[in-house]
């Protein structure tokens, strides 16, 4: 029998959230080249983690940033989204989702 191979473990994201969290809901998300998403929120906290492309993201009151394949991030609950861009005018922007919901909060809601 062969030497058992190590499991690598790299940790990608640590976010403190205040709330129980009843319901995890999972979603994969694609965005096409030049796509930005409207200003938003989220009711519930969001983590995810970029697939393929980059993405500009940007929380009120942050710096901008580029986020990366393999990056991962959080979108606190009930603050604001500036910026969730594909990086790219040509390659679409894949990532994975995952809302925290306590209840029935809603995924996102567009802010005017």
């Amino acid at each position: 029998m062969g030497q058992k191979s190590q499991i690598a473990r790299k940790e990608l994201l640590k976010a403190s959230m205040n709330q129980k969290v009843s319901t995890a809901e999972v979603q994969e998300i694609t965005m096409e080249g030049g796509q930005a998403a409207p200003k938003h929120l989220h009711p519930c906290p969001v983590i995810g983690i970029i697939k393929s492309g980059e993405a500009v993201f940007q929380i009120e009151g942050k710096e901008s940033v580029i986020l990366h394949e393999g990056d991962a991030f959080y979108e606190p609950k009930n603050v604001n989204i500036l910026h969730f861009d594909n990086a790219s005018k040509d390659k679409p922007l894949v990532f994975t989702a995952i809302y925290l919901k306590k209840g029935a909060e809603e995924n996102i809601q567009f802010l005017k």
